[in-house]
This record gives structure tokens, C-alpha cells and sequence, in this order.
């Protein structure tokens, strides 16, 4: 050894290093460009001073992140099992559930806003409200939760309310599901695979017995026994998020109107009432 100092310059840096990382993005992409967060910093525009509004707008912009990827899969899943595929559509599915635990997580961080912190801004936005997220009522309508007159707050854009409108009309994920009970031999009547689709669905016995035999002989029937469990997910995720919407709002105004209009807490007690896929969990009392 020359007893000479190291230098910590000059030589090549270590394998590990953070020199290592790439720095010259004048000819390739950034993170920042690929994910565009110049537009996405400048949506959050708050519209008063108040501290938490910055807070408030962050959920929901996260939230509609999310509400948007789970149509995304759920239509993916939907044309697979318009196409009689029932194994592929559980991976969207299981997307889906585990996107609908991070909607839920976030009333969490926004229940950390108290009924004075909201009071600062409140006023501001007037009539604005997440009853009128077309990804949220994409969600239901995808999900069989139908409802004509909730098109109308999309009625003053086109691009928000056609989309909307052919959702409406067409099968939900378990209409889709219910066909292929009935491609299966299972006794699905007539009038459930062609019933009008714009309207709720309706418990129909002859279906109840058709999960019956499923859910009697899984062996037989494991894959629709497999995507039935996967939509009890989906709904139980649904009824934790629309709970957690429930109390966060109750704790947030108590008992005053919503900013869209609705009576608050007693619309969204209302809505805990919906059951999507009525046969699936009617099948557990007759096992």
C-alpha cells in the first residue's frame, strides 16, 4: 500500500451506484414526460385558500384514476365473457377488486378532514359533486345498477353521455354471466336473458336454482362457481366503498343536502340497499 488517500473521484462509479442512472433525457423520455405530470399538476387548482381543499382535490382526483382503470378492466372482462371465456375475465376481475381497496383506503385519508376544515371551501364549488363522475356511474351501470335519470347530469356533453346511454342498454357483467349459465344447460328463463336492460334487475327463482347446482356440484361447474365468488368480491368491495362514502360524508356534514342536489346521508343510505347480483348471495341460505 503507498499510504496515499483514495479519491472519491474520477474513477469508475461503483456497480450499485446511483451515477449509474441514466440523466440525459434531451432525446428520450422522462417519467415525468411519458406520465405527463406537467397537466397533471396543473389540474389541481384549488379555487379558495383553505388548506384542505388541496387535500380534497387529490382524493378525488386519485379516485377517478382508479374509477376509470376498473371500467377499463371490467369491459375487458365483459367482452371476454360475451365471448364465452370464463377463466381469462377472473384476472381483470381481481383487478378490479383490488382497485376498488384502494378507492375504499382513500375515504380513510379524506376522513382526516374535519367539518370546519370543509366548512372553508365548501361553498365554493357550488353544485359540483362525485354524483356527477361519469367514471363512478360507468361503474354501476357496468355493474347492473341501472338508473335513466342518472344520465342526466351528463346530458350537457355528448362525449360523457353517449357512452353512458349504450352502457345502459346493453347486458351488465352478470346478464353476461347468466348467459353462460344458460350456454351450460342451466335453466335460465327467457326473460332474464332478454329482458330490457335499462331497467334493475330482478330476483328470479329459476336463476337462484340454477347457482344451486352450481354451487352444489362445483365440480362440474368449478369455473362458473369461480367467477360467481369473484363477483360476490366485487359487490362486497362495492357496499365497503359506498359504507365508507356513507360515513365519511355523515362525519364530514352530518345531515345537510349534498352539493349535487341529493339529500346526503339519506341518498347514500338508500343506495347500501342496492344488491347487484341478488341470486348470489341468496344461494348461501339455500346451500
Amino acid at each position: 500500500m503507498s499510504g496515499e488517500p483514495s479519491c472519491p473521484f474520477g474513477g469508475p462509479a461503483p456497480e450499485h451506484s446511483a451515477e449509474q442512472a441514466h440523466r440525459d433525457f434531451s432525446r428520450s423520455l422522462s417519467y415525468g414526460d411519458y406520465l405527463h405530470l406537467d397537466e397533471l399538476r396543473s389540474a389541481h387548482q384549488p379555487i379558495t385558500d383553505a388548506h384542505d381543499e388541496h387535500l380534497f382535490i387529490a382524493i378525488h382526483h386519485v379516485s377517478e384514476v382508479w374509477l376509470s382503470l376498473i371500467v377499463r378492466e371490467l369491459q375487458a372482462a365483459m367482452r371476454l365473457l360475451d365471448a364465452g371465456i370464463t377463466d381469462a375475465p377472473l384476472k381483470m376481475l381481481t383487478r378490479v377488486v383490488r382497485a376498488q381497496e384502494q378507492l375504499t383506503a382513500a375515504w380513510d385519508v379524506l376522513k382526516t378532514m374535519t367539518p370546519a376544515d370543509y366548512l372553508q371551501f365548501r361553498g365554493a364549488f357550488g353544485q359540483a359533486s362525485g354524483f356527477q363522475s361519469q367514471n363512478y356511474r360507468m361503474v354501476e351501470f357496468l355493474l347492473g345498477n341501472r338508473n335513466s335519470t342518472l344520465l342526466r347530469p351528463h346530458e350537457h356533453r355528448a362525449d360523457l353521455h353517449r357512452p353512458l346511454a349504450a352502457a345502459l342498454h346493453a347486458p351488465s357483467v352478470y346478464d353476461l354471466t347468466l348467459r353462460l349459465l344458460a350456454a351450460r344447460g342451466l335453466p335460465v328463463p327467457a326473460e332474464v336473458l332478454q329482458r330490457d336492460y335499462a331497467q334493475p334487475y330482478q330476483t328470479n327463482e329459476a336463476v337462484l336454482a340454477s347457482w344451486l347446482s352450481v354451487y352444489c356440484d362445483t365440480e362440474t361447474y368449478w369455473d362458473l362457481y369461480e367467477l360467481a365468488e369473484k363477483l360476490v368480491d366485487v359487490e362486497d368491495n362495492f357496499r365497503r366503498w359506498r359504507f365508507n362514502h356513507l360515513t365519511t360524508v355523515e362525519r364530514t356534514i352530518g345531515f345537510k343536502r349534498g352539493s349535487g342536489g341529493t339529500s346526503g346521508v339519506g341518498y347514500l343510505r338508500g343506495a347500501l340497499d342496492v344488491v347487484l347480483f341478488p341470486e348470489l348471495w341468496d344461494v348461501r341460505t339455500q346451500l
